[in-house]
């Protein structure tokens, strides 16, 4: 019989509410486990924020910490040095010590690649010592982890173009950089932060160009002669000023503005007499 029924199809209907009560037992059993689980977690977050990490320290003396977390720094154990020096930070907020500690952990962060953590340390040291003699080094940290947060591993290891990429933090590693420079003119790190400031401005114009090259090849005439205009305006002196002036020439030839066309051309000939323009091709440079 009960045969029959199943290859008829006229058992399946008999066990649906059989099955569906079990479903629900099942589904309360669950939610009732979850319930658990969070209340659990609850619980032992409630347990354990109360213990603040800098109590580990608390048996030490202000330089008994720095001292350790120098040798964990040396070490390149750059966790451990930081909670060190963090709670150098907490128990010892005046200590002769604390303010090195405070770039230290700029350093640490740096070196951990947590960049973003590294600006917060930089700028909270610039925000609290902004009359110390190492202040320099926190603005210069803060524009080089600026600068590698906009850079993935692959980027690192095989120097994919930048302009290719979102700029935000391009933009700000390049104001930061520029801070330090107009702050601190006879800096030792100003030196170094020049030379950022250069290939970040090289990234900016490159990264316009590319911007106009999209219009042109889209047809958008008026768009890339504006771009084009911008970077000529706002980058003298970048790589990417001989392809600004092109595609202004060509953007302009296409608008049929015959007198924008020859201004941009004489700037071209002039500051660049070898430079011929290809008014057939896409591409900005013949």
């Amino acid at each position: 019989m009960r045969a029959a029924l199943l290859r008829e199809g006229v058992w399946l209907p008999f066990l649906l509410p059989f099955f569906k009560l079990g479903m629900d037992y099942m589904k309360n059993k669950i939610k009732l486990l979850c319930a658990a689980v969070l209340m659990t977690g609850a619980l032992s977050a409630c347990s354990t924020s109360t213990t603040d990490p800098a109590d580990a320290y608390k048996g030490e003396s202000a330089r008994e910490i720095y001292a350790k977390g120098k040798s964990a720094l040396q070490d390149k154990s750059y966790s451990e040095a930081i909670k060190r020096f963090e709670a150098l930070d907490v128990q010892y907020p005046y200590g002769a010590e604390t303010e090195s500690a405070q770039l230290y952990i700029i350093y640490a962060y740096y070196m951990k690649e947590e960049y973003s953590l590294a600006v917060a340390a930089a700028e909270r040291f610039i925000r609290i010592h902004p009359a110390s003699p190492n202040v320099d080094y926190a603005y210069y940290m803060r524009g080089i982890s600026d600068y590698y947060q906009n850079m993935g591993i692959l980027e690192r290891m095989f120097l994919i173009d930048l302009a290719t990429r979102d700029l935000t933090q391009i933009q700000k590693s390049y104001s930061d950089f520029n801070e330090l420079v107009v702050r601190f003119p006879t800096s030792k790190y100003t030196p170094s932060a020049h030379q950022y400031m250069v290939y970040l401005r090289n990234v900016l114009a490159n990264h316009e160009l590319r911007v106009g090259e999209y219009y042109y090849n889209r047809r958008a005439y008026a768009a890339s002669a504006n771009r084009a205009s911008g970077l000529v305006a706002r980058f003298q002196g970048a790589p990417a000023v001989v392809d600004g002036l092109v595609l202004m020439v060509k953007s302009y030839r296409k608008l049929g503005l015959t007198k924008q066309e020859q201004d941009a051309l004489s700037v071209l000939k002039y500051n660049y007499p070898n430079v011929t323009v290809d008014y057939d091709s896409d591409y900005v440079l013949s």
